[in-house]
């Protein structure tokens, strides 16, 4: 299991185990984690998250969400959507908190 930590300016932090492979999307519906949905479908940018630690624990995103991320002039690197990004092999501690533009 891997473990996801969400952090925002007005919660505690939240702290989730997730599976290898697991998609954040699904995590945050399970949990009722506090990161905003829209579409779910790689096409809003509504929940688009900055993952402060932990990037390399991501899958490399797809095309989808690079179009996505490209037009809010995101890095791929920094800032993911929850609904495209899923958990890699590996224990790992994604600590990530939703964008607040």
């Amino acid at each position: 299991m891997a473990k996801v930590i969400i952090l925002s300016k007005t919660n505690p932090p939240f702290e989730l185990d997730c599976p290898h492979g697991g998609k954040l999307v699904d995590l945050c519906d399970q949990t009722s984690a506090p990161i905003p949905f829209s579409c779910r479908s790689a096409s809003c940018g509504t929940c688009r998250v900055e993952v402060l630690e932990g990037h390399d624990a991501l899958a490399p995103p797809q095309d989808e969400e690079l179009d996505v991320l490209d037009i809010f002039a995101d890095d791929p690197k920094q800032r993911r959507l929850a609904c495209c990004a899923k958990l890699s092999a590996g224990s790992v501690v994604v600590r990530m908190q939703p964008v607040d533009d």
